[in-house]
């Protein structure tokens, strides 16, 4: 059974997926403009988070080989990937609205902890735009090419919240980027570095 056009698992993530914005919707239309500048820090993390569960999807499938859960992360990969583009969106509209003015926004861009974020969004754009089956059919091979762009995004991401408050908010974003990092380390060594027995001569 379906609805919209979507397996029942599928709509109960997506609920899942939105609970975090709950808390958002007051402030975000409210007329408080210090709890709309506050709704900066819990967007973007729950940008981050996301994005790091999407990212870390194929590391646990063959970190955890048969199990099933690691299979129905990867599965669902590109809505929790979409999710974190949304998240990631809001909290650039709530930054622009809070910078009030295209002079304040250009004046932040030399920060560190401001290029990098613009800069991870931008790449976000079209990897949010084609991830669909209708863009990895027209894509073809370079749909994965260009879906490779999301390994530098997240690298710009932990260094936008790392260089937030002078460097002071880098052990959270070390907290939360760490088991993606390990994941990557273990794929890494996995299929580049780990010993294989010889192959015997025929």
């Amino acid at each position: 059974m379906t609805f919209l056009g979507q397996k029942p698992s599928t709509l109960v993530l997506w609920v899942v997926l939105s609970i975090p914005a709950i808390p958002l919707i007051g402030p975000l239309f409210g007329d408080d403009a210090q709890a709309f500048h506050r709704l900066l820090h819990p967007t973007g993390e729950w940008a981050a988070r996301f994005m790091i569960i999407g990212m870390m999807a194929s590391g646990l499938m063959l970190l955890f080989k048969g199990r099933q859960w690691p299979r129905w992360l990867v599965h669902h990969r590109r809505d929790i990937e979409v999710a974190a583009f949304v998240y990631a969106a809001l909290h650039t509209v709530i930054y622009v609205i809070d910078r009030g003015t295209w002079d304040r926004i250009v004046e932040a861009l030399p920060h560190t902890d401001i290029w990098t974020g613009w800069l991870a969004m931008l790449i976000f754009v079209p990897l949010a735009v084609t991830s669909n089956s209708a863009a990895q059919r027209w894509l073809h091979a370079g749909w994965k090419t260009l879906q490779r762009w999301a390994y530098p995004a997240a690298v710009l991401v932990l260094i936008h919240w790392a260089a937030l408050h002078n460097w002071g908010s880098w052990p959270p974003a070390a907290v939360h980027f760490g088991p993606l990092v390990a994941l990557w380390a273990y794929r890494l060594w996995y299929w580049y570095l780990r010993p294989r027995a010889p192959i015997a001569a025929a």
